[in-house]
């Protein structure tokens, strides 16, 4: 456990970012879920739109630090493919 104050604050603003940071993961997750879904259930219109939907907070994750921009880009491609290939 930390033992001065600024260790404990530090230990505090961490478990709030952890927190922060698993929740947009998660979504980030959700959504790439959901185009799969739409693709495995052969609706290209819902999967476009569940598409057009993930990729922001794709793009977000990568700017708040939280995907790294080739995993982004890599996620990106290749549910454009699988849409494109429907």
């Amino acid at each position: 456990m930390a033992n001065s104050l600024s260790a404990r604050k530090r230990a505090r603003q961490a478990e709030k970012r952890r927190l922060a940071n698993a929740s947009q993961r998660s979504r980030v997750r959700t959504s790439i879920k959901q185009v799969l879904a739409a693709i495995k259930a052969g609706d290209k219109a819902a999967a476009e739109a569940a598409y057009r939907a993930a990729v922001p907070l794709i793009d977000r994750s990568v700017s708040r630090g939280i995907m790294h921009r080739n995993k982004a880009a890599r996620h990106k491609s290749r549910l454009n493919l699988n849409i494109r290939a429907m």
